[in-house]
């Protein structure tokens, strides 16, 4: 994918670099995919626009609820186009080639210098995407004048949206360990400390069912909000019919379109994700595992500092699991980290975003936030 994309951007008359990034984490035979460089202009007297995407998807299965298969581009009667990544974020990356190709049909200059920077493993915590940047940080990227992220969603399916914040993420493993192999509940079910029983219980006291984080201390390192940014949200366009819709339920825990973009956007949240080591196949299987491992994250908002949380959430699982003096051992880690981000919605690259989305759909764009992170 990564050579596809850079013959895609060097026939554009870009001039393009794919950068190693070195070795997966754990796994020293595996390179890390190269992230992909561009550059589109150098013409000192327009400002330089740093455009950012991924190349990677998220796991897909046609039996995950999708009506094609996720990995065949599909197009149906009216011309929409389905397939892994057609929004997340293979489709947004083809945008920026389609918008260069315009231009060049056209004959029309572009109004600014672009650096295309697309990665593959956003959908990793971006392994080696960080080291990367702050080495050429005076290099490659020294001329960017702001940063155009494209990989968010709009509230709806009617009115765009620009992005000035996302929330952050910390995400973590709690494994716990018992017997020396996995072994049959029917010969050794009640006669030994079970791994799994242990998880599930220190799993179900980090949150509860209407979304509070259990863990003390956490809601105590959120800004707080104030009176200019709580009047922002109701104008914007958004309904509890238009969550629902994107639910296909009326699960939704608040009952407001405020209270609900603010728990999507600037206060914490924390979710369960899965369990390996366990047994998860169609049918059933009578065994007790000798070790399995809980995933659960933590979306973060300012001020919350990367190693803050780390600290409360490591003290308040070890402190959990103490209560059940069970006999097997736990151990907790942090898998990878992404710092929050917010900008003001008043600088000029969204001002000029802005002008950009009234002409050509006619109205102005909502100002939102999201829960999505990235590295930059």
């Amino acid at each position: 994918m990564a050579q596809f994309l850079a013959s895609e951007l060097e026939a554009l008359g870009a001039e393009v670099h794919q950068r190693p990034l070195g070795k997966q984490p754990g796994k020293e035979h595996l390179d890390l995919p190269p992230v992909v460089i561009a550059r589109y202009g150098n013409d000192k007297n327009k400002r330089t626009i740093l455009v950012y995407g991924h190349y990677d998807v998220q796991p897909a299965l046609k039996e995950d609820g999708w009506a094609t298969e996720p990995f065949q581009l599909t197009v149906d009667n009216q011309g929409r186009m389905y397939g892994r990544g057609s929004t997340d974020d293979k489709g947004p990356v083809l945008g920026w080639l389609n918008v260069i190709e315009a231009h060049r049909k056209a004959g029309v200059e572009l109004p600014v210098n672009l650096l295309c920077c697309f990665e593959g493993m956003e959908e990793y915590g971006s392994e080696g995407l960080e080291e990367f940047i702050q080495a050429e940080s005076k290099g490659f990227f020294k001329d960017a004048d702001a940063v155009c992220i494209s990989d968010n969603y709009w509230l709806g399916t009617e009115k765009p949206c620009l992005t000035y914040g996302l929330r952050g993420c910390n995400y973590y493993s709690v494994g716990v360990t018992g017997p020396a192999q996995d072994l049959h509940s029917g010969v050794f079910g009640g006669s030994a400390h079970e791994p799994m029983t242990d998880l599930v219980h220190v799993m179900s006291k980090l949150v509860d069912t209407h979304g509070n984080i259990l863990i003390p201390g956490i809601m105590d390192l959120v800004e707080p909000l104030t009176e200019e940014e709580k009047a922002l949200y109701p104008n914007i366009s958004y309904t509890m019919d238009d969550l629902h819709q994107s639910l296909g339920s009326k699960t939704s825990i608040h009952p407001t379109k405020e209270r609900t973009l603010m728990a999507r956007w600037r206060y914490p949240s924390l979710s369960l994700h899965g369990i390996e080591g366990a047994y998860s196949a169609p049918g059933a299987k009578t065994v007790i595992p000798a070790k399995v491992i809980g995933k659960f994250s933590i979306r973060t908002v300012p001020n919350m500092e990367s190693e803050d949380v780390n600290k409360l959430v490591f003290d308040y699982i070890k402190a959990e699991f103490a209560k059940l003096n069970s006999k097997n051992t736990l151990d907790v880690w942090l898998q990878h980290d992404g710092k929050w981000w917010v900008a003001s919605p008043k600088h000029w690259n969204f001002t000029a975003a802005g002008k950009a989305v009234k002409q050509v759909f006619g109205v102005e764009p909502d100002m939102t936030r999201e829960g999505g992170r990235y590295v930059f």
